[in-house]
């Protein structure tokens, strides 16, 4: 018999997160969240994301032990865009349909009594958190702040009438030496035309600043993205605080146009690498773990690039990316992640690819209808290979070498980068 119990947070947190630990036991690949940061995030008095959203939190019980989770979210920041739109995540199952549904019918449910008439996910909470199903590459861990999930997950959603909508692409790229000569090209030419063109990297001690900056940017840039939600200030100082502790001054910078801030990067050491042998605590071999396995950190994450629309015409992305190509060689990484990039943002892929990127993870948004005759989104279309980038370096300065892809970020940078703004070393059960 299974039994569908709705808990309250954060008072079922450890509850909550530990049903987790058994599901994946036999998984290699999963990072094991950290209690403490996500009693925090599940705490309304302190997390600001639940000013302007309700969630209903449900465990589902067989046998006597706890074999699932799910969350289901009304976000008022979200209706405003797409009325009538429910979201669910923490959407974890043994490998039993059954289970699987219960839980989902509970999350439908609720989000019925809510007044939704479909719901999408999944996220954890919302799009400005981890998000996605991992579909495809399952052999290797996933990054900082993006998710991971066993391979059965795909075929119990479809099972349970899930459709797929949009998928989202994790790029790889190699350590393989100086960078690329088109991308080093098209850099300093910009920059040799361009005098009042500047970069600076990121000042750890005027971090209030810092984030005022990015903010305004990210208000900018990222306002068109396909199911974008944007974060309020104070869910954006929230996430702040949390990355504040991961980022790292020669890896995060600034693009500037006569000294004024225009444009952001923001890549991050991976540590979902030190974050898995902590084992989700930091007492009492935790901390160990984290202050031994920092400076062993061979992999990166370019979380966030992104240009304010009045300059995204420019080549802004590309002395942005040979910067950070050049701070990655210094620390000898093995290799970096470009993620999470649009499917049908066939210009960024191109150039990606250009690059010597590969996809080697996707990621897939899925739909459900809540009432009869609602209207979901189309089903993903069969990957194909991403339409070959225009040689960026071939037009003239002025040219429109970087114009808006379909997500919103400027088709030269490395990364769109839709994924959340909630960066912490465990928040793999996930990019802004």
């Amino acid at each position: 018999m299974i039994e569908v119990e709705a808990v309250t947070m954060p008072g079922a947190t450890t509850r909550f997160c530990k049903t987790w630990w058994p599901i994946y036991a036999d998984d290699p690949q999963w990072v094991p969240p950290l209690i403490f940061e996500r009693k925090e995030f599940f705490d309304p008095k302190k997390n600001p994301y639940f000013n302007n959203a309700e969630v209903a939190y449900f465990i589902a019980r067989q046998g006597g032990r706890d074999v699932g989770t799910i969350a289901a979210t009304v976000d008022q920041n979200q209706l405003e865009t797409e009325p009538g739109l429910g979201l669910f995540g923490f959407f974890e199952f043994i490998d039993d349909t059954d289970v699987a549904k219960a839980l989902f019918d509970a999350a439908c449910e609720w989000l019925r009594e809510k007044g939704m008439r479909r719901m999408r996910g999944p996220f954890n909470l919302s799009p400005n958190h981890e998000f996605g199903l991992l579909v495809d590459g399952f052999d290797t861990p996933p990054c900082i702040a993006n998710p991971h999930n066993l391979p059965y997950y795909a075929t119990i959603y479809e099972s349970l009438g899930l459709v797929g909508v949009k998928d989202w692409f994790a790029y790889w790229m190699d350590n393989d030496g100086p960078a690329p000569k088109t991308i080093s090209r098209i850099a300093q030419r910009y920059m040799d035309r361009n005098p009042k063109f500047s970069i600076r990297p990121v000042d750890k001690k005027n971090w209030a600043r810092e984030i005022e900056l990015v903010y305004e940017i990210y208000q900018d840039a990222w306002e068109h993205n396909w199911g974008h939600v944007s974060l309020t200030k104070e869910e954006f100082w929230f996430a702040a605080k949390g990355l504040k502790q991961v980022v790292e001054p020669d890896l995060c910078f600034f693009a500037l146009i006569d000294g004024k801030e225009v444009g952001v990067s923001v890549t991050l050491p991976d540590y979902n690498q030190v974050a898995k042998k902590m084992n989700g605590r930091l007492f009492p071999f935790g901390w160990w773990h984290f202050l031994r396995g920092r400076g062993k950190i061979d992999t990166l994450r370019i979380f966030i690039l992104g240009i304010k629309q009045e300059y995204q015409r420019l080549p802004l992305g590309a002395p942005l990316y040979l910067r950070t190509w050049e701070a990655g060689m210094a620390r000898n990484v093995r290799g970096a992640e470009a993620s999470l990039i649009l499917e049908d943002n066939v210009r960024m892929r191109g150039a990606l690819e250009k690059l010597g990127a590969y996809v080697y993870k996707t990621y897939r948004s899925y739909e459900y209808p809540l009432e009869e005759g609602v209207t979901i989104g189309e089903p993903p279309a069969e990957a194909e290979p991403a339409e070959e980038a225009a040689p960026a370096e071939a037009a003239p300065a002025e040219a429109p070498e970087s114009e808006t892809t379909s997500d919103g970020a400027p088709a030269s940078s490395v990364s769109d980068d839709a994924g959340p703004m909630e960066a912490t070393p465990t928040d793999s059960p996930s990019g802004a």
